[in-house]
């Protein structure tokens, strides 16, 4: 594991990586700051994924619109977790989403139903936006992996590991505006 540093306009950002894909990006200071590594990991600066990450988020701070798909990615989580961090992937620059609805999509594709189609086993099965939340909450790529784009149901701005005032931020440089919840 290697890391690098960026200074952002929401703060210093710590990047990791396993010398080939991202695992890592976090804001200093944030909730689960470096995830389930005991320590920081040696610097290295001249790795390509290192080049690739901060154009992207050269770009992105740019009030470009890069995409997730862009870098290669490998956030380390449990199968459930993966499954919200690949939904927040999704979720286009500019929009936002809901817990609930994730839960909504998660619990579906647990039971094998086509979410645009409705084909498929009756679902039995619920989620709770709760459990969602702790998955968003761990995203270990924050920003590239958009969880700050995850809103509460009635639209309230709620819950960021690297605090409420980043998220908002974030949502203002891609033009969104919220209230807190």
């Amino acid at each position: 594991m290697y890391t690098s540093f960026y200074d952002s306009p929401v703060g210093r950002l710590t990047l990791a990586s396993d010398g080939e894909a991202l695992t890592g990006l976090w804001v200093e200071g944030q909730k689960y700051y470096l995830g389930g590594l005991k320590e920081l990991p040696p610097r290295r600066e001249d790795l390509p994924v290192f080049a690739q990450a901060k154009d992207w988020l050269d770009r992105y701070f740019a009030g470009e619109k890069p995409r997730p798909g862009e870098l290669p990615l490998r956030p380390e989580g449990s199968g459930f977790r993966k499954m919200i961090w690949r939904y927040l992937t999704e979720i286009p620059y500019g929009e936002l989403t809901t817990y609930k609805e994730l839960a909504r999509r998660a619990a579906a594709e647990l039971q094998g139903i086509d979410m645009h189609t409705g084909a498929g086993a009756v679902c039995r099965r619920t989620m709770s936006a709760q459990a969602v939340g702790g998955a968003v909450g761990h995203n270990p790529i924050s920003i590239v992996i958009p969880c700050h784009r995850v809103v509460g149901t009635d639209g309230s701005l709620t819950g960021y590991a690297a605090g409420l005032d980043i998220k908002r931020k974030l949502l203002a440089l891609e033009g969104v505006w919220l209230v807190d919840g």
